[in-house]
């Protein structure tokens, strides 16, 4: 009887040094195949931007393709939940971005808990927003935008990319403290917001500036202000929205997350090759373009801005009212 039982736990220290050498392993082979890098919006929007210039250079870092996997719905949550439930192996990635924040707070019934059920790997971007109108409205400045709003109540619309985006909850902060009143119109993503944005059927949008920044500088769309606490490089003649609203600042940041059991090491093989993408004068060179500051950092920096990004978005839901079922 004991031999059997020595024979049973010889059999499970084989078993289990069997299962840290395959870990071992596919940890130095990772990745051995493509890789999905979903992202929670359709194409041409900040996010799929951002995903497309630093899954290049992954891809050729890494020796595999990152392919961009383009989930919008349901404010993100719909890729978010997708990558939960995908095999922990990091064959299965997300573009972490500000929505994830928020919904925490903004949706009453999710099937997950974003912090709880996905891994950082690491920080990529942040950006400021920018309060950007349709040149036909006849207002050049946040401070004759609101004398405009308070003079046609009812009829001025918010555009945004989707109902809990930073987008979104950058115009509700505006709307609370102002004052004002507009109707939100949510769209599937940046494209299409400001696809409308630029034809007239909306008016204004706090949208992040990879998206918007080419329409401002082509002189199809107007800037009243960034929504940082200081002016940004890429638009130095525009001013902050705190300027004339005090206190006002709101940014968008991104970065990558995996399913929450995805090994260290590949987290880590991952993190490297984000640090080493950024580091690159090419790829920095690409992010000032889009008006965007690299993060960098180890997994836990980028745990800790998830966390205290989700501590903040949650004071503006509860103080504007927003809310999805």
């Amino acid at each position: 009887m004991k031999f059997r039982n020595g024979l049973g736990l010889l059999a499970l220290m084989l078993a289990g040094l069997s299962l840290m050498g395959i870990s071992t392993v596919s940890a130095q082979n990772y990745p051995n195949k493509p890789v999905r890098w979903v992202v929670g919006y359709p194409p041409g929007g900040a996010t799929d931007i951002l995903a497309r210039i630093i899954g290049n250079h992954l891809s050729e870092k890494l020796g595999q393709q990152f392919i961009i996997e383009n989930k919008p719905g349901a404010g993100n949550n719909i890729a978010t939940e997708y990558v939960i439930n995908s095999p922990p192996d990091g064959y299965t990635v997300y573009l972490v971005n500000p929505a994830n924040g928020i919904n925490a707070s903004l949706y009453k019934k999710l099937s997950f808990d974003f912090i709880r059920d996905m891994a950082p790997v690491g920080g990529l971007m942040r950006v400021p927003n920018v309060m950007t109108v349709n040149p036909n409205v006849p207002a050049k400045t946040v401070a004759e935008f609101i004398a405009h709003v308070k003079a046609n109540p009812g009829k001025v619309n918010l555009a945004s990319s989707g109902n809990g985006t930073s987008v979104h909850l950058s115009g509700e902060l505006f709307m609370t403290m102002t004052g004002l009143k507009m109707t939100h119109v949510p769209y599937r993503g940046s494209a299409p917001a400001l696809t409308d944005l630029l034809g007239g059927q909306v008016h204004v949008i706090f949208d992040n500036m990879p998206s918007v920044i080419s329409h401002i500088k082509g002189g199809k769309l107007r800037a009243l202000g960034v929504t940082t606490e200081a002016r940004s490089d890429q638009l130095p003649d525009v001013p902050t929205v705190a300027e004339t609203v005090k206190g006002y600042e709101a940014s968008a940041w991104f970065g990558m997350g995996a399913p929450a059991k995805t090994p260290p090491a590949i987290l880590a093989v991952l993190n490297k090759a984000i640090n080493e993408a950024l580091a690159d004068p090419k790829i920095k060179a690409r992010l000032a373009d889009l008006g965007g500051a690299s993060m960098g950092g180890t997994p836990a920096d980028f745990g800790k801005i998830v966390a205290s990004e989700t501590e903040k978005w949650k004071k503006v839901v509860e103080l504007s009212g927003a809310s999805v079922e």
